[in-house]
């Protein structure tokens, strides 16, 4: 059973080529190989499959041929990931399977346009979709943010508050009732000299080293807190620097993605996880 290791800004995913859609990709073998003690560790798994061959999800389009069956950590489905998109789109140039010409990835949060380069995949995120206001609690202290829906919920708080002091060990607070099915949070400095840090904790993960729809997320509220709509913002994250342009259509998100490792996973050891 084959397998691949990428990160996109050290956001790092286990890749399962599955095209034809037989892998019964449970959620607990999907913890199992994320686990980073009894697995391969990793914030995610990524199974490549063509959407035709999808056992559940959207509605296949006829003129998109690869889908993006992505789990967290801990099993769940996620509607989307942004560097998952880039890590994805690596592989398939690894695999002499990206399509020619524009190519177009579905995921359970919409269909992705990305352009693959030398040292760089860029997604169109599509248009980021600010919410109602909204607090994240951490250690006893309030976070005013705002929603920001990126394909996926995120609460993005821009604070003044040395970021990277912060105790991201246990998941920050929210209003179960905005968000009832959980919710990425991120914690992001204000824009100086078009460039923000940010940290963020992923639903069904926990503190990630990054995240491409959170980056998205951070540079919308960002943005925001400066009395702006639109901007290219750089965003430093504890596993690297990522880009992030707003428009006044849409989202684009700019960044590495790697493959570091390929390899064979144990059957006995996968089909012996209940």
């Amino acid at each position: 059973m084959q397998f691949s290791k990428g990160h996109g800004t050290e956001n790092d995913f286990v890749v399962l080529p599955d095209p034809d859609g037989g892998l019964d990709l449970t959620p607990s073998r999907v913890a199992a190989l994320c686990d980073r003690h009894r697995g391969l560790g990793a914030d995610g798994v990524l199974r490549v499959v063509r959407w035709e061959a999808l056992e559940e999800g959207p509605v296949p389009d006829p003129d998109v041929e690869w889908f993006m069956d992505y789990r967290n950590a801990d099993g769940s489905v996620a509607e989307m990931c942004g560097n998952g998109v880039r890590v994805y789109a690596r592989y398939l140039e690894h695999r002499g399977w990206l399509p020619k010409g524009g190519f177009r990835l579905g995921t359970r949060g919409g269909i992705r346009g990305v352009e693959v380069g030398l040292d760089h995949v860029s997604v169109d995120m599509g248009r980021a979709r600010i919410g109602e206001a909204a607090t994240a609690s951490l250690d006893g202290h309030a976070f005013p943010g705002v929603a920001v829906d990126v394909g996926n919920p995120h609460l993005a708080c821009v604070t003044d508050v040395a970021i990277g002091a912060l105790d991201l060990t246990r998941p920050p607070g929210h209003d179960p009732a905005l968000f009832p099915h959980g919710v990425n949070v991120e914690f992001v400095s204000p824009i100086v000299g078009e460039e923000i840090e940010m940290r963020v904790h992923e639903r069904g993960v926990g503190e990630t080293r990054s995240c491409g729809t959170g980056t998205v997320a951070a540079v919308v509220a960002a943005l925001r807190h400066a009395g702006r709509e639109t901007g290219t913002i750089a965003v430093h994250t504890p596993g690297g620097r990522l880009g992030v342009t707003v428009d006044e259509t849409t989202t684009t998100l700019h960044g590495p993605a790697v493959l570091v490792a390929h390899g064979e996973i144990d059957r006995d050891w996968f089909d012996g996880i209940v």
